[in-house]
This record gives C-alpha cells, structure tokens and sequence, in this order.
C-alpha cells in the first residue's frame, strides 16, 4: 500500500523499535529535538567564542540548560494532555473491539481532535445498532430471527416468577413453500414472505414474541395462556388470515399454511430449544394431515417421528441387503372366478423389526427418493415373476404394478419399462402400470404424453384409487387409461347408499367410456353379489386373497388353469 507524503515522518519514526507502539514518544522526540538542537547550537557556539571568560561561559550555560529543560518539561507535559483525546479515542476503539463496550466520549468540542472525539463516538453507537440488527433480526421481513427469538423466550421462561406461566409456542410454514416457489420470480417470492411476516403482525398481542426462523418457517410465542380454547382460536385466526390471497405484482397468490403447537410443562423446565423441537415434530405431523392444519406435540407424537427415523435409516440399503420382497394378490373375473392377473405388491422384511407394512415405509421412500429404485426392482422382479409362470405352463395372465408420483415424473420411464420388459422376456400386453388421479394432475400435458407413450408399447394402464381425487371427466377422457379401479373405501361402504352410488356410477361411467372396472378391497359374499350384480368385471380382496408370496400363488394358478381347461373342453 502506497503511503501518503504527509505520513513520511510518522512513518519513518515507526521503524524504531522503541517508538513503533508509542504515538506520544513520538511527539514527545520530536518536541524535545525541536526545542533543543537550536538551543544547543547556540550554546556550541557561546562556548567556542574567545568573547567571554571561561567561567562566564560556565555560568551562561548552566543557566540556559536549567531553563530549557524546566521549559521543555512543561512543553512536554502539555503536549501529553493535548495528546489526550487522540490517546482516549484509541483506546476507546480498541475497548469495543475486545469487549463490544460502547465508549463514553465527550462530545462537546468544536476542533478537529473534538471533532474526532464526537464522530469517532457516534460512529460506533451506530455501529453497535447495525450489528445488532444484523445478529438479531431477519433482514427479508424484518422479524426477530432465531437468536434473538431464543434470548427473549429464554428470558421469560426462565425467570422465577414466571415458573406458573403458560407459553404456548406456535411454528407456522407455508405448504409446499418449495413448489410453489418454483413457479415464482425470486423477487415475487420474497414479496410474498414479507406480505406473510406482515400478515402475522396483525394477529400477535402486544407481551407476544413473533420471528422469522429459515425462508417458509415463522414461529409465534404467546404468554399467559389462559385456555386450551385461545390456543385453538389462535391457530385457526393464523390459517384463516393467511388463506386470503396476497396481491404482488399483478398477480394473485394463494397459499395455506401448517401449524405445529406445543404448550410448556409447568411440571418439566423445558428449554427453548426443546420447545422448538416438540413445535417441529407436531409440524411435521399436521403437514402429513394435509394442507391448513394445526396439530399438538405429544410424546405420542414423538414416538412416531422416532420410529419414523429409525425406518428411515434402516430403508438406505435394504433393497442391497435382500430385504425387500413382493408379494401378489390376485385379481379375480367375477363372471368366472378365473384369476386374470396379479397385483404386486412391495413388503419390506425387517431382520429385527420383522414384516413392516408399506404404509409405514413406503411414503418415507417418496420423500426421500428412494421409492425409485424400490419401483424399478419391484417392477423388474414382477415381470419376471410373470414369465416364469408362463414358462411353468400356467395360463398367461397380466402382472399389474403401481407406480408412484416420483418414479412416474423420471424422464426416462419409457426406456427403463421397455428395458426392463426385455431383459425379463414379458410380452408388453401382459403388464398393466396402475397410475394414482392424483400425481397426474400435476402436469397434464407431461402426464397425457408418457401415457400415451407407454400405450404404445401396448402396455395396459389402470387408474387406480378413482373416485377419491378429481374423478374430472374432462381429465378422463384425456387420459389413455385402459381401466377403472374403484377404490376400496367405496366397496367397504357399500352398505351406505351414497357409497353404493358413486360405486354404480363409477361402473356406468366406465362402461360408457369402454373401460374395464375393477373393484378393490372386496372382502365380503355381499359385496361381491352387489358388484356382479352391477356388472364389474374384476374384483380383488380378502375374499379372494390377501397378498401373498410367489410360492402361494402357484397352486392359485394351478386351479385357475385346471378349471379353464374344464371350461375350454
């Protein structure tokens, strides 16, 4: 770094050691040169004159030295206190370094060294303003950010006379916040959290504590609970007022929200950080309810989310450790009892744990994506399955596997079927792909493309679950689909008579559409009357088969075959 000329000397006299950490040596030797080499020079010369006697050049000296070093002591002393507010200023600067100790400058002097004094003073109180907003507030809304949420909350639990306070913590996120950001400029989507900071304002009181945690979390702490029903009526004000829609830039965005409640135990110090964690768990819970909903933290609660974690871990490596299976349950035509195909089905053979039901595993494999590869095994080992069977002489029947939303959005779907139907040897028309309504609707266009793509391959396709999403008929007709599977609820039901409606019409709608129906979850002589009766085609249930491994399937398959031999002849 280049020096500035007028910083020469000061510079040149910071190389001696003994003056380098001392700006008042500094002056001080410069001071005592400047009063002493002309004084002294004139004394040289005074003593080297022939003018005067030795004795009075002794005297004149003695004199002169007394009264330029009384005279430079006072110089130098006086230079040191004017020296003062530059010596303070340093040290207040270095104090709030080490300490963060805001200095008390005097600010009532109108020259330079004051003037320092005073700027150097507001300076860092401003300063202190700024990193404190920086540390403790959210720069996007505003909002009180974790830190200082945890400092204040911690503050008021932990005081004595609050040991009888009821603090209620509500942790708000905005569902589908990821999705639904995609579809927005980055500037809209910060327009709209700050339009949801502001939002939340306006339902706090004034002893209420409201933040900002990470980019779709907001956490609220209410004191002095008086009920359990102002916890409700507080949660229900919070969705309600997010779920008026927000106009930003001309456009009208709607969203809800999730809310995980949890209440401080007057009987166990929870800490805030514990409160925060039950407050997640019980967010994570009302999210897997559905979109604007509020749920309580309970141990419940987190014995589930444990046990979820636990799976979790355990799922990454399970298909690599041979303990994934696929069992099948078979789909029955119901004018002649003959199996027409199977439905396979993933199970997941815990070695510890034992057989742990797909309800459990299979949506943590859709969030944490492994549900891919599971598909494509269960996929492969379905058509091969099927092949072995028709080698085995049985009569050839279709082998239905269901896909799910992620392996259903993979790009390269049609390749990996088609591959996988070659490597296993499967002829295309005996696989049938169940699809869900549901992950359908989230892009037409790319869900209407693929599916045709893969009736092109003369690969059967099924709707599965029908009756329970949109049932749009303008989507349906879209849709390629060879066939109609009414969802269980509606066959179980069957006694209620708006359940035993939407099953008839279902069945009509299909039939009008040359569709075949298929009825799930049949699990009684009355409800398979009442569908033979209505005219379904297939039906599968408990009253068939539950699902079951391949081994139990082959003496199904062997009085199948037996029985349409009897019929052929």
């Amino acid at each position: 770094m280049k020096l500035n000329h007028n910083l020469y000397l000061y510079s040149f006299l910071a190389r001696f050691r003994w003056l380098k950490k001392s700006y008042t040596a500094k002056i001080m030797l410069v001071a005592f040169l400047g009063t002493h080499v002309p004084l002294l020079s004139l004394l040289l010369s005074f003593v080297i004159s022939n003018s005067y006697s030795l004795e009075m050049a002794a005297r004149v000296m003695s004199v002169a030295l007394l009264a330029t070093l009384a005279g430079t002591a006072a110089t130098l002393y006086a230079l040191n206190h004017l020296l003062r507010p530059v010596i303070l200023t340093s040290a207040a600067l270095q104090n709030y370094l080490n300490t963060k100790t805001l200095p008390e400058l005097p600010t009532e002097f109108a020259d330079e060294a004051g003037t320092l004094m005073a700027d150097t003073s507001q300076t860092l109180h401003k300063l202190d303003e700024l990193i404190h907003y920086i540390t403790n507030y959210d720069d996007l809304t505003g909002l009180p950010n974790r830190d200082l949420f945890r400092d204040r909350l911690h503050q008021i639990v932990s005081q004595p006379e609050n040991n009888q306070r009821l603090v209620a913590v509500f942790l708000l996120a905005i569902d589908d916040f990821t999705g639904m950001s995609h579809g927005l400029e980055h500037q809209t989507t910060n327009l709209l959290l700050r339009a949801v900071a502001q939002r939340l304002s306006t339902c706090i009181a004034q002893t209420d504590i409201l933040a900002h945690l990470s980019r779709d979390e907001f956490v609220l702490a209410r004191m002095d609970i008086i009920s359990f029903e102002s916890v409700i009526q507080l949660s229900q004000l919070l969705l309600s007022t997010l779920k008026k829609p927000f106009f930003l830039e001309g456009n009208l965005i709607h969203i809800t929200a999730s809310i995980g409640i949890t209440i401080n135990d007057l009987n166990d110090s929870n800490s805030v950080d514990q409160l925060l964690q039950q407050a997640h768990m019980a967010l994570y819970q009302a999210k897997q309810q559905g979109r604007s909903q509020y749920q309580y933290y309970s141990p419940e609660i987190n014995a589930q989310l444990q046990e979820r974690l636990t799976l979790e871990n355990e799922l990454h490596g399970a298909l690599e450790r041979n303990e994934m299976l696929v069992y099948y349950q078979p789909l029955i035509d119901l004018d002649n009892g003959q199996i027409t195909g199977m439905e396979a089905l993933v199970r997941w053979q815990h070695p510890t744990l034992g057989l742990i039901s797909p309800a459990k595993f299979i949506p943590i494999a859709e969030a944490n994506g492994l549900i891919v590869p599971i598909d494509q095994w269960v996929l492969r080992t379905a058509c091969a399955q099927n092949r072995a069977w028709q080698l085995a002489g049985f009569s050839p029947i279709r082998i239905s596997v269901n896909l799910s939303s992620r392996q259903f959005e993979q790009p390269n779907l049609v390749e990996v079927v088609s591959q996988i139907l070659e490597e296993t040897g499967l002829k295309t028309s005996y696989l049938e792909l169940e699809v869900t309504e549901s992950f359908l609707m989230g892009d037409i266009e790319r869900s209407v493309k693929t599916l045709k793509q893969l009736r092109e391959l003369d690969i059967c396709l099924a709707l599965d679950d029908f009756g329970t999403g949109y049932s749009s008929l303008n989507y349906l007709k879209r849709f390629p689909v060879n066939m109609l599977k009414i969802d269980q609820s509606f066959v179980k039901d069957m006694s209620n008579p708006d359940s035993a409606a939407i099953t008839d019409a279902i069945i009509a709608l299909a039939k009008s559409l040359r569709l075949k129906i298929t009825a799930e979850g049949v699990e009684t002589k009355e409800q398979l009357d009442y569908l033979q009766m209505r005219g379904c085609d297939e039906g599968q249930g408990y009253y068939f088969s539950r699902p079951v491994p391949a081994d139990l399937i082959t003496p199904m398959l062997q009085k199948s075959s037996q029985q349409m031999e009897i019929i052929a002849a």
